[in-house]
């Protein structure tokens, strides 16, 4: 895959030649740089990114009212977790006081 100089857009080939199909800038194909780029089949999948555990850090809080109905506490510890696909992320709360677990609505 290469990228134009010229505009940023993605290039193609054309028989030894890059060509940038929304500028018209033209780059000379290098087989010894083609050779070095890695293919989709060639990188290798870690998983999921770790989310960082918010819980073990008192000044990681932020003011959020405990939805439990014994608990008068505003503040909650929270973590960010990616949804599968990496659509959007959810961020967890976890109650200063009694623990208690929710995500943000």
């Amino acid at each position: 895959m290469n990228f134009c100089d010229a505009c940023g857009s993605l290039m193609h080939t054309e028989d030894d030649t890059w060509v940038c199909r929304s500028c018209g800038h033209e780059e000379s194909r290098d087989a010894q740089a083609e050779a070095a780029m890695t293919t989709q089949d060639g990188q290798r999948d870690d998983g999921a990114p770790a989310v960082a555990d918010a819980t073990q850090n008192d000044s990681e809080t932020v003011e959020e009212a405990c939805p439990a109905d014994d608990c008068d506490s505003d503040q909650a510890y929270y973590e960010i977790m990616p949804k599968p696909g990496g659509s959007y992320e959810v961020r967890l709360f976890t109650c200063v006081e009694c623990g208690t677990k929710w995500r943000e609505s």
